[in-house]
């Protein structure tokens, strides 16, 4: 029975209680990074090799390895993530004094990016819906929150009225791992919102449920799926032929912004990313900043000179 402190079991016991209370990540996600660590563990048992003496050498046969069982680049990449996390965890708690995973090459997943919508695909998709059905202003405020803010279609279905600073022109947004961030919101969603909240007002709407910003019609918030098929439905509405989902809108959200000419750093920190190294850059970026960068920079607040203007 192994009773060392530093027996393999141990140390996952206490990496797991890193990535829950320093980390600060979801039951789901640790369980993830434990099962990918699995896999290296078993392999170095085999090998007899203990974790605290990897080698860059060892790490390359074991991805080497993944990839003759048939392992996929996509599914590599997650797994050599999940290591890279490990020995960074050994390494600041001082069970390693160098970090093995520095110079371990992931494989190349190709040049695939998601679609991307214009901001006149977007108008036509809005078009699309019918105003005098009960969630024609649901959708039409749906569609501008994700493409105005960017939001992840979790932080969507999860937006409560409590989290609405409309005046002030921001949302608070709960985001991976519980995180919170402020995230501006352009005065065109405001006005889709304030017609939706016309209608939701004269709604029956289910205890519990009374501060969820977007509801269906039995009172209850919406879940992802249902978010899901009302964008790929109104995508075919408006016969826009390219694969959409609601992450083609938060996408298209920040490629509006990079392309009107927007700092990256103020992207990255409004899309809420959760990478150490750009969470330590974006610090220095305060609020106002931010929404100025909206204001700027995003297609639904940049004002369309008349003929008269210089």
């Amino acid at each position: 029975m192994e009773t060392d402190k530093k027996s393999p079991s141990n140390v996952v016991v206490s990496y797991r209680r890193y990535l829950k209370l320093q980390r600060n990540l979801s039951s789901n996600t640790q369980e993830a990074y434990l099962r990918d660590l699995q896999k290296l563990l078993i392999y170095l048992r085999g090998e007899g090799i203990d974790p605290a003496d990897v080698t860059l050498d060892d790490l390359r046969h074991f991805v080497a390895g993944l990839h003759d069982i048939g392992i996929g680049p996509r599914s590599q990449c997650r797994i050599i993530s999940g290591v890279r996390s490990f020995y960074r965890f050994m390494t600041l708690d001082g069970r390693i004094e160098s970090d093995p995973t520095e110079l371990l090459e992931s494989p190349q997943l190709g040049d695939h990016l998601p679609e991307v919508l214009t901001t006149e695909e977007v108008d036509r998709m809005e078009a699309a819906i019918d105003l005098t059905k009960w969630e024609g202003h649901r959708n039409r405020a749906i569609i501008e929150v994700l493409f105005s803010c960017g939001l992840r279609v979790s932080e969507l279905v999860t937006l409560r009225l409590s989290s609405l600073y409309l005046d002030e022109g921001f949302l608070r947004v709960i985001g991976k791992g519980s995180k919170e961030r402020l995230v501006p919101i352009s005065s065109r969603a405001v006005e889709e919102l304030s017609f939706w909240f016309d209608d939701r007002c004269h709604m029956s709407i289910k205890p519990g449920e009374e501060d969820y910003v977007f509801l269906n019609r039995r009172g209850s918030h919406l879940t992802r799926t249902m978010i899901l098929l009302i964008i790929k439905q109104l995508a075919a509405d408006a016969g826009i032929p390219k694969t959409v989902s609601p992450h083609t809108l938060r996408h298209s959200f920040a490629t509006a912004l990079l392309e009107g000419g927007a700092d990256l750093r103020a992207i990255q920190s409004m899309l809420g990313h959760e990478s150490i190294s750009t969470t330590e850059i974006y610090t220095h970026i305060d609020m106002s900043t931010l929404r100025q960068q909206i204001l700027d920079h995003h297609p639904r607040n940049i004002r369309t000179s008349t003929p008269n203007e210089v």
